[in-house]
């Protein structure tokens, strides 16, 4: 009889779970972090439900909606790197993209990565960085690397269930938990104990502490573990405000600016984005209707109550305080992802050095931060980003500290700056700005079998403008399903996006080691290369525009299909 194999999927989801509680028993501050996110959401949610008529959200739903987690871990040896990624994969998480942390200009670490998640409809993803050691001057990286040398993170144990689930295809359902008792028992595990405790001293006053977290440590301790938020602004002022570093007016004006944003900007798209149990019949349903008077200080009352509760007292609690400013494009600006983050905590550790001898110290590295996902961004919507965040990094330079002077004129600079950018899918979607899925809806499918599209513009080489232009046809393939989309024929659903941003990630780094960048000592400093990596892993990076455009383009085909253009 054929064995019985756990849900990879489900096993994945018991795995993140588990992990949250064990970061949560490390790191008291980060179970009152998702507390506090817990009832920002929840204020969100109310405030939808009387913005929208038909909108509710149950506690389950909403707990589905930001128990979505994205951790970070970092490594030190290339075979740990491939035991790592052997692991993932019993979890159905899969390598995607290659990040250089080597090659951010003022904020490099060294340290290339992958990220791990799912392939398709991903909930949980982890950033898994590897120490470049030939990024050091020989006699360092010698030091390092025979440290590296003499540890072990993968137990007997954790490679032998590895091996015989990739030998059966699968793990049974005990075997699955007690690989995941490996990882929060010893793989991902803070123990507060470290090793070399002059080599550690060595790297953190070179300005490579990314370096000695990984070097000296005895596991793959998470870095973070990141939830998601309905809205940024409205999280980062409940943290600010809950660990006293703004006082309750600052709060209630912050908080306010931030809940007319999300007014202003909450059409049935951000719904569908931000909460997948929603059906687009459902959604077609809800009925937009003017905010009741007063309405939106009620709610800002609320929520101010409940943040004072004694509970949320944050300020009783051993923190480093909050990030000045958020990482990620503008307010206003739905693409890619916003990420900020409660300053990492200073820990005790206890350092065992070559010689038996004891040093009682502290370590500086994990931290709290958090999340707010939008559209992934087409090659072209990319490029467009880079262009924007290049102009707001000046903007910001221009003004330093205004974040907190004047935050309102510090969130105009960002939002000046991102201008070039629509603010509606479907105007990204029709300047190939963002990746969509399309679908036809029931208007559509009963138009199209009464013949009903008989007036709608074939796709001919004059309407393309470039007879036998590929990307031309795709130009006019797009304008037409988005003026199928606004006459109710089409429904468009803008791609969330599930990776990373190598910047935002180097300036929430930055923020943490309170070290804004790192330079090569080795003789010359070395390129790194995706292959490079895959070689270390053993298969190949997954390109998420690849996989952004694949599922694009199959609904595209299926849409025209369906609505019998497709042969026109």
């Amino acid at each position: 009889m054929p064995a019985v194999h756990a849900d990879k999927l489900e096993m994945q989801h018991r795995l993140f779970a588990e992990l949250s509680r064990m970061f949560g028993s490390e790191v008291p501050l980060y179970d009152k972090s998702l507390l506090v996110n817990r009832v920002c959401n929840e204020a969100i949610g109310t405030l939808l439900g009387q913005l929208w008529r038909g909108f509710a959200i149950t506690a389950e739903q909403l707990e589905k909606t930001s128990g979505e987690r994205h951790g970070a871990i970092r490594i030190g040896r290339p075979d740990e790197y491939r035991w790592i990624g052997r692991f993932f994969a019993q979890f159905a998480m899969e390598p995607h993209a290659f990040y250089d942390m080597t090659n951010v200009g003022a904020k490099s670490q060294p340290i290339i990565a992958t990220a791990f998640r799912s392939r398709l409809n991903p909930e949980h993803r982890v950033f898994t960085s590897l120490l470049m050691t030939d990024y050091f001057d020989p006699a360092t990286r010698a030091r390092i690397e025979a440290l590296l040398a003499t540890r072990q993170v993968f137990s007997v144990e954790a490679k032998r269930l590895i091996e015989q689930g990739e030998r059966d295809g699968g793990l049974s359902s005990g075997d699955a938990e007690a690989l995941m008792r490996e990882a929060t028992g010893r793989i991902f595990k803070w123990t507060g104990h470290a090793r070399d405790h002059a080599l550690y001293e060595a790297l953190s006053k070179a300005g490579f502490k990314i370096a000695a977290d990984i070097a000296c440590f005895e596991s793959h301790h998470l870095n973070h573990l990141t939830p998601n938020t309905l809205w940024m602004d409205v999280y980062t002022s409940a943290m600010k405000f809950c660990l006293g570093e703004i006082g309750e007016a600052a709060f209630r004006a912050h908080v306010t600016l931030a809940l007319e944003h999300l007014v202003a900007q909450c059409d049935r798209d951000y719904l569908r984005l931000h909460f997948k149990h929603l059906a687009a019949e459902e959604l077609a349903a809800f009925e937009l209707v003017e905010l009741p008077a007063g309405a939106a200080a009620a709610n800002v009352d609320a929520l101010t109550k409940r943040l004072k509760q004694d509970d949320l007292n944050l300020s009783r609690h051993k923190h480093s305080g909050f990030k000045d400013s958020t990482e990620g494009p503008a307010a206003d600006t739905p693409v890619l992802l916003r990420q900020d983050s409660y300053k990492a905590l200073t820990e005790p550790v206890q350092f065992t050095n070559p010689d038996g001898t004891i040093v009682n110290s502290t370590h500086t590295a994990r931290f709290g931060e958090i999340e707010q996902r939008f559209y992934a961004t087409t090659p072209k919507g990319r490029e467009l980003y880079d262009r924007c965040l290049a102009a707001a990094d000046a903007a910001k330079e221009r003004h330093p500290g205004l974040a907190k002077k004047d935050f309102a004129a510090y969130e105009r600079l960002a939002s000046e700056a991102f201008a070039p950018f629509p603010k509606q899918l479907f105007e990204l979607v029709e300047q190939g700005l963002v990746f969509a899925r399309f679908s036809a809806t029931a208007a559509g499918r009963a138009a199209a079998k009464d013949g009903g599209f008989k007036r709608w513009s074939p796709l001919s080489p004059a309407a393309t403008g470039v007879a036998g232009d590929r990307d031309a046809h795709l130009v006019a393939e797009t304008r037409l399903l988005v003026a199928l989309a606004r006459a109710g024929f089409v429904a468009i659903d803008g791609l969330r996006y599930e990776d990373f941003l190598p910047i935002s990630a180097a300036g929430i780094f930055a923020s943490n080691l309170q070290q804004y960048g790192t330079q090569s000592t080795a003789h010359a400093k070395p390129t790194y290369t995706q292959a490079q990596l895959e070689e270390i892993l053993g298969r190949t990076i997954i390109d998420p525009n690849e996989t952004y455009a694949a599922l694009e383009a199959e609904s595209r085909a299926a849409t025209l299909r369906e609505l019998g253009l497709r042969e026109q």
